[in-house]
């Protein structure tokens, strides 16, 4: 059973907490690795070097909006598209995300956290750009 009261709470607990993962991750990969150093690595791993700059974007841009809580089930969507990329370039590695190269165990608990958000969509404290239903009377 979905406890109502709570339920709005969790889904912004999930949101800030995916939002600020993404948003560290890509500042990482402008202010750590560099943006020419992330798409050398990008090219290095058989991506394209150019996926490099969406995925940047993607992950700025993607958690910005989870954080404030604009659309939410949208910006989940996609962010869970990169992260079957990402998946995908640690499956050869194992399960385990400490194996050597990284196994697809983290990654894939992001994947499934956005699709629950996704479902979930906005919850509290939003600012999810849809008009808000007014009290009747």
């Amino acid at each position: 059973m979905i406890d109502n009261r709570t339920a709005p709470y969790a889904a912004l607990l999930l949101r800030v907490t995916l939002g600020l993962l993404f948003l560290a991750h890509g500042l990482l990969k402008v202010l750590v690795f560099t943006v020419p150093g992330t798409v050398k690595f990008f090219a290095s791993i058989g991506y394209p070097g150019f996926v490099a700059y969406f995925v940047i974007f993607a992950e700025l841009a993607g958690g910005t909006a989870l954080i404030l809580g604009l659309w939410t089930r949208w910006v989940s969507i996609i962010l869970f598209v990169e992260m079957l990329g990402v998946i995908a370039f640690h499956f050869p590695h194992g399960w385990i995300f400490t194996a050597k190269g990284g196994g697809w165990e983290y990654p894939a608990l992001w994947a499934v956290a956005l699709i629950a958000l996704a479902l979930m969509g906005d919850g509290a404290a939003a600012i999810s750009g849809r008009p808000k239903a007014r009290p009747s009377g």
